[in-house]
């Protein structure tokens, strides 16, 4: 894929992820509407300047823009949804059949802790997680490496770090009925959002329907209960291919 459709891509995934319309970042930027349009499309002339002042505006360095951004493209898939929704059996699979590295984020977060999520949690709060969260996410993407990281399932629900995951890499939404993630859920031994709740059920279509809008601005949607793991995965592979 030529280099200036994928900074291109990047540049609309970096500017739907802080919620910028073409209009308002052209204003910013000084750029001519007309510009921005083909620079998004990568198709014309870039002049190094303007781009400059694109991602200025865009709170983005060149630097940042350009990494990871090699012949094949930005092979960097995150995986976003509930917990249950398939993300750890899908991303290993996948990152198998790709020849790709597999990170699982909460894993990473344990490494950074030294200790158990559940024991994060309660010993040193949620801000705790969310900063070791934040120092692995960037660790991850400062990987050389082509990789898929299945993430946790509240990544959406912090800002920063979700705009920057969907700035770095391409994002997919395992989706499935909340039915299905409390079966899951349960079979994996962790009720941790769960405990002590009265209506577990409920409990989880509030938290879906919460984070329903931001787990919407991720590239792609797919239905884990329709598919199946193994169809998940061929689903995606055609999805990375352009098929």
């Amino acid at each position: 894929m030529q280099l200036l459709v994928l900074i291109g891509r990047r540049l609309r995934r970096r500017r739907l992820a802080v919620d910028m319309t073409q209009a308002v970042l052209a204003r910013e930027a000084g750029v001519s509407p007309r510009f921005l349009v083909q620079l998004e499309k990568g198709v014309g002339n870039i002049s190094v300047a303007r781009l400059a002042d694109v991602c200025t505006a865009l709170g983005l360095s060149l630097s940042d823009l350009f990494a990871g951004l090699g012949p094949g493209g930005p092979q960097r898939l995150a995986l976003v949804g509930l917990r249950g929704a398939g993300k750890s059996t899908v991303g290993r699979a996948l990152a198998a059949r790709l020849d790709w590295q597999f990170f699982e984020l909460d894993r990473e977060v344990e490494a950074l802790a030294g200790m158990r999520i559940g024991e994060l949690f309660e010993l040193r709060g949620e801000s705790a997680y969310r900063q070791l969260e934040a120092r692995a996410v960037q660790a991850i993407l400062d990987s050389e490496r082509p990789f898929v990281v299945a993430t946790g399932g509240s990544i959406v629900t912090r800002v920063e770090t979700w705009m920057q995951v969907r700035t770095h890499t391409r994002t997919a939404w395992l989706q499935a009925p909340p039915e299905a993630h409390l079966e899951r859920v349960r079979a994996q031994g962790d009720l941790r959002p769960m405990r002590g709740r009265p209506d577990p059920l409920g409990e989880l279509r509030a938290i879906l329907d919460e984070r329903t809008p931001l787990y919407g601005k991720a590239d792609v949607a797919l239905d884990t209960e329709a598919l199946g793991p193994a169809g998940t995965v061929e689903a995606i592979c055609s999805w990375l291919e352009g098929r």
